[in-house]
């Protein structure tokens, strides 16, 4: 199994999914590493297939896609995870974006 966690720089939510993927996955005894990956420009978020950060593939597919979906900040710009930092006001998506 491969698992990645997919992430914008600027995103205020990836390291709290981070680790909340690794006690998941420890919790049922899932020794699997978690590589992480920084999206840092438009093109690598398509060809990536990134939906939004963070976002979590395994096997390279990645569960919680929405199709149609816009790419962008999938927690904290609109109601981030608790203990994560608090939400964007401006509610510009472009601060939560790969850039182009």
């Amino acid at each position: 199994m491969r698992i990645q966690l997919l992430y914008f720089d600027e995103c205020p939510s990836w390291q709290v999914a981070d680790a909340r993927l690794r006690e998941a996955l420890a919790a049922v005894g899932n020794t699997t590493d978690v590589e992480r990956v920084l999206v840092t420009t438009a093109d690598a978020a398509e060809s990536w297939g990134f939906h939004g950060s963070p976002s979590v593939l395994v096997d390279g597919e990645d569960p919680f896609a929405e199709p149609g979906a816009p790419v962008g900040c999938r927690a904290g710009c609109i109601a981030p995870l608790p203990g994560s930092a608090a939400p964007r006001q401006s509610g510009s998506w472009s601060r939560c974006s790969p850039r182009g």
